[in-house]
């Protein structure tokens, strides 16, 4: 293309020198974003920390920065939880009715031997009846230890309590027994099995309150004979023991689950854990030093880590722009960096001030942050896929910043709802031509913050109903509107300062009553034409090419504006009059129509129009020759017959060159409309070769030195061109078949 190729470094293109373009400090605000990021996070991830001694009085009060655990206040309360563990018993069912059972089985058998007196009956029951149903105690405890039903702590503590509760038959009870006969033995049975099993059904802990009720059920029993109910109620009083007995190891074990299931004791985040002039105990001392709080021990990993996360977010965003398309121009100019590093500054102390009104219980306070505010000014001020990226970027913060909870480092409750409002902002504002669309955006990003709210609130299990799922979608809406507030007072700031010319300064500078375009269509309607058509070519071959478009048309509109203070020295403005050119000398045409430029800057200035709108009238014409007056000049010279006095460089635009592909493409289209203008019945032919010959000329006399602009776009240019101007001067312009029609066909031919 041109001679002078731009300068690459660490893939950032730069044609121009100064700060604006300088890689160093391109970096160094890259550094200035990673700091920020860090000191932005600090205050949530990095724990303050006191110089203080031991057995000292503390000079400020020191809180809590988090929830902190309180092991002494954890261990007291898990020794009264054990403490208050009630006794836990274990039931032994016995078959207490098959020891009655087999005792009566006895003295039936030992009665029926005559060969026995009666008194050696009574010795034989006095020994054998205790000794049988303490056997039958044994027996069970040995049978069941060591089978797992039981521990033997708890055998133990069955066999000592029964042994304790042992019941003492009467001697008269003895010497009644050998009386008995099998009739009232088989009769006793029964009634003494049902009131054993009755009695044993209930948990008993004391047999003598058990025993104490078989009385009664003896009597109200079918037994009539006296001296079988008194033996049935001695035998039913000795079988009959406890069966809720004291487990030790049970008892131990709920202790222990009570400890462990205690929950722990914490100190809630702000709390105050030591007063200013409260004297550092030992045990203070060491809560502090536990809790990370003291100087003496720093530790450091926290900052690494927080070093690492900022310098992450800082270097993918330094790739992604480095790597995106983006908008032309952006990646090459520090001054809009410096404006996302203020846009980024913003967002955050915006989520900062929010973060100060929270608390653990009113955390949804957090949806009031304006976290959309940045996505909606990076979108109208610099670029739409940025804004994407630094949209994530923002989310994270976000769920850095808002986060109330003291177990994770993010809450993806905010974070969530940050890219969706983000999102959001995004897509309604991205082609904002009017202040009003951004008040129209900050609503939808108010509807979507709700029903992310909403959403949010009930898969967390909260109801609609509840106060503070109100008050979080309430937030949540407030938090549209604060953005879109926020957003219409910031742009004229940083369209002011920066020199941005967003989409909606653009929009405004277009409405015809401005006074400058006023004028132009007023004084010189023949200009003002041209600048209309030069716009719609300009604004096609840019957009083509990457470049901005809408600054191509409206720069288009203005480019020309200097031509209003001699309106009939041009040539669209000269109807039905003679060219005052033809009466004056050659280097005074050449000097006024090269005016112009000068002059249109110096009314944009008046008028206080954005810099790129004057650059492109300054531009457009870079150091183009004017050859219709320097061939004249040679004309009169040689007609009078004396040497030149000037050269070709006399006769050129005095510049700048174009510094930028817009200036670039509004200088192509407007050399192409006027010299498509100029053609009576232009074809297709004669439109393609005068658009090339146009963009070639320019090229050779190295217009286009001072800017970006490639072969490729080139030719991408005088493509777009041709067919635009093919679309706009369609009825003047002839196609070749219409040519070889015949004259009688081609009205048929180009209805």
């Amino acid at each position: 293309m041109a001679s002078k190729q731009p300068s690459k470094l660490s893939g950032f293109v730069y044609t121009n020198n100064g700060w604006k373009y300088s890689a160093a400090t391109r970096y160094a605000l890259f550094l200035l974003l990673g700091l920020v990021f860090y000191f932005s996070l600090s205050p949530d991830l990095l724990p303050k920390r006191y110089d203080i001694k031991e057995n000292t009085l503390s000079a400020k009060e020191i809180t809590a920065p988090k929830q902190i655990l309180d092991k002494k206040a954890t261990l007291k309360a898990a020794e009264e939880a054990a403490e208050g563990v009630s006794p836990k018993y274990k039931i032994i069912p016995m078959r207490a009715d098959n020891l009655v059972t087999s005792l009566l089985d006895r003295i039936d058998r030992l009665n029926q031997d005559d060969l026995i007196s009666q008194s050696d009956k009574t010795e034989i029951y006095r020994d054998e009846i205790p000794q049988r149903a303490n056997d039958f105690i044994l027996n069970f405890i040995a049978s069941n230890r060591g089978g797992g039903t039981y521990s033997d702590h708890l055998l133990e503590e069955m066999q000592s309590v029964i042994k304790e509760q042992t019941y003492v038959i009467p001697d008269e009870t003895y010497i009644k027994i050998p009386r008995l006969t099998s009739q009232d033995i088989i009769e006793m049975k029964p009634v003494a099995r049902d009131i054993v099993t009755r009695l044993m059904n209930d948990q008993i802990t004391d047999a003598q309150t058990a025993r104490a009720k078989v009385a009664e059920q003896v009597s109200i029993s079918s037994l009539s004979q006296r001296t079988a109910r008194e033996v049935v109620q001695e035998l039913v009083r000795l079988v009959i023991t406890s069966n809720k007995f004291y487990d030790e190891d049970a008892t131990k074990e709920a202790k222990v689950q009570a400890r462990e299931n205690t929950p722990d004791v914490f100190i809630e985040q702000g709390e105050v854990l030591v007063a200013k002039g409260q004297k550092i105990t030992p045990e203070l001392y060491a809560l502090l030093d536990e809790n990370g709080l003291l100087s003496n021990e720093v530790n450091y990993w926290p900052q690494v880590g927080l070093l690492l996360l900022a310098t992450m977010l800082s270097a993918g965003l330094m790739v992604f722009i480095r790597y995106s398309g983006g908008t032309a121009g952006f990646k090459y100019n520090n001054s809009q960096l410096l404006m996302l590093v203020l846009v980024f500054v913003i967002t955050i102390i915006s989520m900062r001030l929010t973060a100060i009104l929270q608390t653990d219980v009113h955390s949804y306070l957090g949806y009031l942050a304006p976290v959309a505010i940045g996505a909606m000014l990076i979108t109208m001020l610099l670029d739409m896929t940025l804004a994407y990226f630094c949209s994530i970027l923002i989310s994270i913060l976000a769920s850095i910043i808002l986060n109330v909870q003291q177990n994770s480092v993010f809450d993806f409750t905010f974070g969530f709802f940050s890219i969706v409002v983000c999102y959001v902002a995004i897509f309604a504002t991205h082609r904002a031509g009017q202040r009003s669309t951004l008040l129209k955006g900050g609503i939808m990003v108010s509807l979507f913050g709700c029903v992310t709210v909403f959403m949010l609130t009930l898969l967390a299990g909260g109801e609609w109903k509840d106060v503070s799922t109100l008050y979080a979608v309430g937030f949540a809406f407030a938090s549209g509107l604060l953005t879109a507030v926020l957003v219409i007072g910031l742009m004229p700031f940083f369209e002011a300062t920066f020199g941005i010319l967003s989409a909606l300064k653009l929009v405004e500078l277009s409405n015809p009553n401005h006074p400058l375009l006023r004028k132009l269509l007023t004084e010189t309607p023949g200009t003002y034409h041209h600048s209309v058509m030069v716009g719609n070519l300009s604004e096609a071959a840019a957009e083509a090419i990457g470049a901005d478009g809408l600054l191509c048309r409206v720069g288009s509109y203005y480019h020309d504006i200097g031509k209003t203070k001699r309106p009939f020295y041009f040539i669209e403005n000269q109807n039905n009059m003679e060219n005052p050119h033809d009466s004056i000398e050659p280097k005074l045409s050449k000097s006024i129509i090269v005016a112009h430029a000068r002059d249109g800057v110096e009314m944009q200035r008046e008028y206080k129009l954005p810099k790129p709108i004057r650059d492109i009238a300054e531009q457009h014409h870079g150091t183009t020759f004017l050859h219709y007056f320097y061939h004249k000049a040679l004309k009169l010279a040689e007609e009078k017959g004396v040497e030149p006095d000037f050269t070709e460089e006399d006769f050129r635009y005095p510049g700048p060159k174009a510094q930028s592909k817009e200036s670039a493409v509004v200088g192509i289209a407007d050399s192409v409309e006027a010299a498509v203008r100029s053609l009576r019945k232009p074809t297709v032919l004669q439109v393609e070769t005068m658009i090339e010959k146009i963009i070639k000329s320019r090229l050779d006399d190295h217009q286009f030195d001072e800017c970006d602009l490639t072969i490729k776009e080139l030719d991408i240019i005088a493509r777009t061109l041709k067919e635009t101007v093919m679309g706009i001067f369609h009825s003047r312009i002839e196609y070749p078949e219409d040519v070889r029609k015949p004259k009688k066909e081609e009205g048929a031919a180009n209805p």
